[in-house]
């Protein structure tokens, strides 16, 4: 069977795929457009995406040989579920690789802004490293300080077991509970919910108003949780002390995004899963996926 690929992925699993199907990759760096990626997967019988392709019904209808989805990500949000489903077309992902290397980097951005690095750093750079100040640079002590986890999923509860090392109070904000009253009571506030349409700008100026003066806010989940115009006012206006994002909407934001010009604010590239051995692992899961789809067998790790 014909499989399409829609962009290259580290490790050997597309090779155990090659072994099995015929395999064509998209050769550039960057992802197709929605009018190459529709005419690739014309002739597709699995589809290997990214979470920069969108799959939606207007793809599917097009792609009339596809018997499966197999997404390079552990979240869905960029597949019309509903529309699969009623092609009959199962879709997978990758959970559980990534946990680890994303609850690092929700911690790595939850260190770099509450100590202020990316600020002290570039002074150095600037020369305004003068001396020894008292009162140069000074951040957050994560001892005894409150991280409110909104999401208490796998990467949620990874992030919290590694915030307790640190000596944080750690608290989980489920589904039905107060979400206000649980960010007026943090120092930091840490997202790993899913994007839905319930949890689309969940984090807006209503919560940013919510949060203490001091507080902090990281984004290792989906940018659409985030309200970026309100996150821009909440920073320039001190409703908040600070934010590190890892994952932007649109991604990558505009150069001239007015967001990129709000005060300590770090933002990153969508790094989260970025080491070798969870990138590798997720091309495996996704690769497991697709072959068990192109046999006629259960997925082993479905959406949804």
């Amino acid at each position: 069977m014909r499989c399409f690929v829609s962009r290259g992925l580290p490790g050997l699993a597309l090779e155990r795929l090659a072994r099995v199907h015929e395999v064509s990759v998209w050769p550039r760096p960057l992802p197709p457009e929605p009018g190459q990626l529709r005419a690739e997967a014309a002739a597709a019988d699995g589809l290997l995406c990214l979470l920069s392709d969108r799959i939606d019904a207007a793809l599917l209808d097009a792609a009339p040989r596809l018997r499966v989805i197999a997404n390079y990500a552990v979240g869905w949000d960029n597949i019309d579920l509903q529309a699969a489903a009623a092609r009959g077309i199962p879709v997978g992902v990758t959970p559980d690789v990534l946990t680890d290397a994303t609850a690092d980097m929700a911690m790595a951005l939850l260190l770099a802004v509450a100590r202020r690095l990316p600020q002290a750093a570039a002074d150095v750079r600037a020369g305004r490293w003068r001396t020894w100040e008292p009162s140069g640079w000074l951040g957050l002590e994560l001892a005894q300080a409150t991280l409110a986890i909104v999401g208490a999923g796998r990467i949620g509860r990874a992030t919290g077991r590694r915030a307790e090392g640190f000596g944080m109070n750690v608290v989980y904000v489920r589904r039905g509970d107060d979400l206000h009253a649980a960010l007026a009571g943090a120092d930091v506030v840490s997202l790993h919910v899913p994007l839905s349409q319930d949890t689309r700008h969940l984090i807006d100026a209503a919560a940013l108003r919510a949060m203490k003066p001091t507080a902090l806010l990281v984004n290792t989940a989906r940018g659409g949780l985030v309200d970026q115009s309100a996150l821009r006012h909440a920073l320039a206006e001190g409703w908040i002390a600070g934010a590190g994002l890892d994952v932007t909407d649109p991604e990558p934001p505009a150069r001239e995004d007015p967001l990129l010009g709000a005060p300590n604010l770090l933002v990153l590239p969508h790094i989260g899963s970025a080491t070798r051995w969870a990138r590798e692992r997720m091309a495996e899961r996704t690769v497991e996926n697709l072959l068990a789809g192109l046999a006629g067998e259960p997925l082993p790790t479905p959406a949804g």
